[in-house]
């Protein structure tokens, strides 16, 4: 039951709903159009904001759901492990020749199940950083950053251990929109 349970949790997070939704719905591969990514920002941005939401929620839900399976499937793997797996597999995606999304929904969805007041405090600071930025990136890195923060003051030391990993993670697999941040060329969610 431990592999099923460890295959399971990469195969789910390799469930890339970006690509379902534009070629099932929308007869597009979002991977030909905006920034190319698999995730809920550029289904925003190509398919449009209802596509963007059912995107993010499916994200979100596959995290929390992959960190659930070893309590639905009896198995003894740590729930960790299997949020880190669906995280992979959103990245490296089997269904997508192994390239994915910057995880930020699936790595949400899993944090979901370990630390629901953290990803209350990395919500707040998404939507304050959005609100004023317009920049989704800025906004996923300082809401990774504040999840860290958060862990550090109420969490044990595996979460907080997690929690930096995937902050620092989210921050590189989006040097190429820091750059475009500092150059005033990044993608702004609502144009002004």
């Amino acid at each position: 039951m431990n592999i099923l349970t460890l295959i399971l949790s990469y195969v789910i997070g390799s469930i890339s709903f970006a690509l379902i939704i534009g070629k099932m719905f929308y007869r597009k591969d979002i991977r030909h159009f905006g920034s190319g990514n698999l995730g809920a920002t550029n289904a925003y941005r190509v398919l449009g904001l209802k596509a963007g939401l059912i995107v993010a929620i499916a994200d979100i839900l596959k995290g929390t759901f992959a960190c659930f399976l070893p309590l639905l499937l009896s198995s003894t793997v740590n729930p960790i492990i299997c949020g880190l797996l669906a995280i992979l597999g959103h990245i490296f995606s089997v269904f997508a020749n192994f390239k994915g999304g910057k995880a930020v929904a699936t790595t949400t969805g899993v944090f979901l199940f370990l630390t629901p007041p953290g990803v209350l405090v990395g919500f707040v600071v998404f939507v304050l950083t959005l609100l004023f930025s317009k920049y989704v990136s800025l906004s996923s890195m300082l809401a990774s950053i504040a999840l860290f923060i958060y862990s550090i003051i109420f969490e044990d030391k595996v979460i907080i251990s997690l929690s930096l990993l995937i902050s620092v993670s989210i921050i590189i697999l989006h040097r190429q929109n820091i750059k475009r941040i500092v150059y005033g060329t990044e993608s702004k969610i609502v144009k002004n």
